[in-house]
């Protein structure tokens, strides 16, 4: 019998016009939370890949891979997660539709992240990794 094994994610840090494109989650973990768009990777899939196929099946947006912004790992009784955040360019910021596992999306003005009920850690994800203004905590991690 094989033993559980950490799960590889992506996240999609797409930042236009001073704002953060954000997702509300329709599953667990952190069911009605803001989060980033992003998910598992898929076998044979780049990281890029990834985080494009993600961001397109959550908020309807097509966008580029550009750099690593950082890691996390989470991990609970239930799943242990390593997550890579990426930055993504999008080619147009309208046609926004929540799909797949979001709730519902948003762009949210970085300076209200304080009053969105985020999921654990990542406002100060945001704020080490220089996306956001150093802002409230919420424990380390994403």
């Amino acid at each position: 019998m094989s033993r559980p094994r950490p799960e590889l994610s992506v996240g999609a840090v797409v930042v236009c016009d001073r704002r953060l494109l954000m997702v509300r989650r329709a599953h667990p973990p952190a069911v009605g939370r803001w989060s980033l768009p992003g998910g598992r990777v898929e076998w044979g899939e780049t990281l890029a890949v990834a985080v494009e196929r993600e961001l397109a099946e959550e908020t309807g947006l097509h966008g580029r891979c550009a750099a690593v912004v950082g890691w996390v790992e989470r991990i609970t009784p239930e799943h242990h997660f390593f997550i890579v955040d990426l930055a993504v360019t999008v080619e147009q910021a309208s046609d926004l539709r929540a799909g797949s596992d979001a709730a519902d999306v948003a762009w949210v003005p970085l300076t209200d992240l304080e009053r969105w009920p985020l999921v654990d850690g990542l406002a100060d994800f945001l704020a080490d990794h220089g996306v956001t203004p150093r802002g409230r905590s919420s424990g380390r991690g994403r």
